[in-house]
């Protein structure tokens, strides 16, 4: 792997890679109200539309590289608890100026781009359920790559309603492994992650949370980087570090 060095292009690592790059990623966007404040301005609120926008950005770029399925922390239960109603609503205002962008995005129809949010969508305002329910039909059918939009979501929560929804069933318990508690789960449609990428870990490595269930063999990537720094040349140098490394998985 001496030449892994001596890469420059996403498509010239898939090109000679491409067997070793992760399927399936997961994004912690983190920073967003402290890249703000660095700008010096006051209004947390408008670093989340920056971040919203490196997030636009970046998401092809993870597709030309190869990878298949992108998940998206965008939004914990816990912030929706703990956060102010502002700024819970300016999310939620966020949230909707997404969808509608899905919608209408040519490439996301060109390249069949399923995307989909996941969580706890019940306790959702019901402006926001209208929405999210029209878009997940909308890109239902498609399967060239796919992503999965994490909104008011907690791996453990995610795991107790798959419980919930086995019991509801009546399954006998010998009936119950790995692969049923799997196929309840809001990501029953994803391989497990074989690659996590956080920003704006300045102060240890945490992953908040994030599918729980699916991370058990995941490879880790904290950045000091606040996400709306995030770009294309620090997407390369994560995914070089992934090839680089020997994943055993038990073994």
């Amino acid at each position: 792997m001496d030449d892994l060095e001596q890469i420059t292009s996403l498509v010239q690592l898939k090109e000679l890679y491409g067997n070793k790059l992760p399927n399936h990623v997961g994004l912690i966007l983190d920073g967003n109200r402290r890249w703000i404040k660095q700008q010096g301005l006051a209004d947390t609120l408008k670093g989340h539309k920056a971040g919203y926008k490196t997030l636009r950005k970046i998401l092809y770029p993870f597709f030309e590289a190869g990878v298949t399925y992108l998940s998206i922390y965008a939004l914990s239960s816990e912030n929706v608890r703990k956060r102010s109603a502002k700024e819970v609503k300016y999310l939620f205002k966020l949230l909707l100026t997404g969808i509608e962008d899905v919608l209408k995005e040519p490439l996301i129809h060109e390249k069949k781009v399923q995307v989909k949010v996941i969580g706890r969508l019940n306790e959702l305002p019901q402006d926001i359920q209208h929405a999210i329910e029209h878009m997940n039909k909308a890109t239902a059918h498609y399967n060239g790559c796919f992503i999965n939009v994490c909104i008011n979501y907690d791996g453990q929560e995610e795991i107790v309603d798959a419980v919930k929804s086995i019991v509801s069933q009546g399954l006998p318990v010998e009936k119950i492994n790995k692969q049923v508690l799997k196929e309840h789960l809001y990501t029953n449609k994803f391989p497990e992650a074989d690659y996590i990428i956080r920003t704006g870990m300045t102060d240890g490595a945490r992953i908040s949370g994030f599918l729980v269930w699916d991370s058990s063999y995941a490879e880790y990537r904290f950045r000091n980087e606040l996400w709306p720094e995030y770009n294309e040349k620090m997407l390369l140098e994560d995914l070089i570090e992934y090839v680089k490394r020997n994943r055993r998985k038990g073994k």
